[in-house]
C-alpha cells in the first residue's frame, strides 16, 4: 500500500470528495459567513456528529466548534423574536332585540395597534404609541423573569 492510499483511506460512508493544497504566503482558507453559518447549521442537525460534517467540509472538528460557540454568542445579542399569531376576539353572544353598541374611542384606538405578550400564564399589553425605551424596558423584565 502506497502513502497516497493510507492518506486518502476513507470509509465506504464517506468517500473523499476533495484534496486541496494551499500555496503562497495565506496559507489559511477563507469561508465566507454564508458558508460558515451552511456548516455550523449542518451540525446542529439531528443524527449529525460534529466530526463528520467537519470531516466533510475538510475542518478540523475545533474549528467547527469554535465557530459554533461564536455563532451561540452571537445569537445571544440579537434579540430573539417570535412568529406572532393573530387570533380573532370571540364575539360575545348578544340578545337578539338589543342594537349592536358601539365601541368607545378609546377602545377602538386601543384595539388598532398593540402588542401582547402571554408568558407563563402573565400577559402583558403595550398599548399603540409606547416609546421603544419602554418597550425595551418591559421586554428585557420579562426576559429576566423568564
Amino acid at each position: 500500500m502506497t502513502i497516497s492510499e493510507l492518506t486518502l483511506k476513507s470509509s465506504a460512508e464517506e468517500p473523499v470528495r476533495r484534496f486541496e493544497v494551499f500555496t503562497g504566503a495565506g496559507r489559511r482558507r477563507e469561508w465566507a459567513p454564508e458558508e460558515k453559518a451552511r456548516i455550523v447549521t449542518e451540525s446542529f442537525e439531528p443524527g449529525a456528529t460534529v466530526s463528520a460534517v467537519a470531516r466533510r467540509h475538510g475542518l478540523s472538528p475545533q474549528q467547527l466548534f469554535t465557530w459554533r460557540r461564536e455563532a451561540r454568542k452571537a445569537s445571544e445579542t440579537i434579540p430573539a423574536f417570535v412568529p406572532a399569531v393573530v387570533a380573532p376576539e370571540p364575539v360575545p353572544a348578544s340578545e337578539p332585540s338589543a342594537q349592536p353598541s358601539r365601541p368607545k374611542p378609546r377602545d377602538r384606538q386601543r384595539r388598532a395597534a398593540a402588542i401582547e405578550v402571554d408568558v407563563a400564564g402573565v400577559r402583558v399589553t403595550i398599548e399603540n404609541g409606547a416609546s421603544p425605551a419602554t418597550i425595551a424596558a418591559v421586554l428585557g423584565a420579562l426576559k429576566a423573569g423568564s
